[in-house]
């Protein structure tokens, strides 16, 4: 099988984790760069990382990577990349674009020069005569420029990120990205044995996926992607690697997983997003005020995503909620705790530093994750 040039697309902060993860999936020359990671990968790598990567924002596979400073020079080196190994004669292909500090800078035109020379390859090697027809599967190709760089990749993932698991029946207003509530995880050391707590679950996703990370269950398995249609990986490739990981997912594992909310509204929707991807019996969710948290259990985690008081108005009530959190989870000195929040009063209103902060972006909004190491069990002798 071919081995081909994979970007794994992450969020600002996280590449390390992204990195990680296709490491440990077993992908060979990784290489870690802003907003993304180069890997190796075969056609089945391509169906593995679409599957199993939780906090990669899509996976691309790059066709070709040259310098260009003229629409020309842009046209030619497009033309003689190898289009029609991939694309097929009916292939849907539209072309998206970005320029970043390059001669090159007009979006639109490079698109259209890019669509036009990928249309005269394939109707060269192809022998088409007229227009192409694209009824078939979809290819999404992007032209990336970025100091006078071309990069052109076409999406293995689809229309839809990786963070569009498939179980989100319903939402808040402010969901968090599936994605970046997996990271959270991840950036723990939380494991399966351990209560693990979010008292603003919203409409549950960081309990989720916590749910799924526990029980070992690929986060791709719920949804489709556009290169299950590519005719040179195939569905039984695909269908392969659905069963495999339907195989290595651990449903025997015992999880004490609470979300909580004081809205009864989201513990609702939490609990249809929950059902939906069959982990009803593997989360407790439940009405309830942070300041009303307790528990007998001696150590375990809490991961949540509270109010950041964005708006001026909402900030006396989200620092009593910081306040509340304070008095309730520092006195659980063997708990860890993990807080993302963009409020850089937090610490202050929580009432203890943090004993590490990582910078995050939810979305386009700059946060910090507080983390609260809680001391660790003791060792029998």
């Amino acid at each position: 099988m071919a081995k081909y040039t994979l970007i794994a697309t992450a969020a600002m902060g996280i590449e390390a984790l992204v990195a990680r993860e296709i490491k440990s999936l077993g992908f060979e020359d990784v290489v870690v760069e802003n907003g993304r990671v180069l890997f190796k990968a075969d056609e089945a790598g391509i169906v593995k990382a679409n599957l199993w990567l939780r906090t990669a924002d899509r996976v691309k596979l790059r066709v070709g990577e040259f310098k260009a400073t003229s629409f020309d020079e842009l046209f030619e080196k497009t033309k003689a990349l190898p289009w029609h190994m991939f694309i097929p004669r009916n292939g849907q292909f539209p072309v998206l674009g970005k320029s970043h500090k390059s001669k090159l800078f007009s979006v639109s035109d490079c698109q259209a020069i890019v669509k036009k020379a990928i249309v005269d390859k394939l109707k060269t090697i192809q022998n088409i005569q007229g227009m192409l027809i694209e009824d078939g599967p979809l290819f999404r190709v992007e032209v990336s420029i970025l100091k006078d760089i071309v990069t052109l990749t076409i999406d293995t993932t689809g229309r839809e990120g990786l963070h569009k698991r498939g179980y989100r029946v319903d939402q808040g207003e402010a969901p968090l990205k599936e994605t970046l509530a997996a990271s959270l995880v991840l950036l723990t050391n939380w494991n399966a044995d351990l209560p693990f707590v979010d008292p603003f679950c919203g409409s549950g996703t960081i309990p989720i996926e916590a749910a799924l990370i526990g029980h070992n269950i690929a986060p791709g398995s719920f949804r489709s992607f556009a290169s299950e249609d590519w005719h040179w990986i195939g569905k039984k490739r695909w269908n392969e690697a659905r069963q495999e990981a339907e195989d290595l997912a651990n449903y025997d594992q015992k999880l004490e997983i609470i979300g909580s909310d004081i809205d009864h509204r989201m513990i609702n929707v939490s609990k249809a997003n929950a059902d939906e991807v069959g982990l009803s019996d593997s989360i407790a969710f439940k009405q309830m005020q942070v300041k009303d948290f307790t528990t007998k259990s001696e150590y375990g985690y809490v991961v949540t995503n509270p109010p950041y008081g964005e708006r001026l108005n909402d900030r006396p009530y989200v620092e009593k909620l910081y306040s509340d959190m304070g008095n309730v989870f520092t006195k659980l000195d063997t708990w860890s705790v993990y807080v993302l929040t963009s409020h850089e009063g937090f610490e202050q209103f929580y009432g203890k530093p943090a004993t590490k902060k990582r910078k995050l972006f939810n979305g386009f909004i700059k946060t910090d994750y507080y983390q609260y190491f809680g001391k660790r069990p003791r060792r029998e002798d």
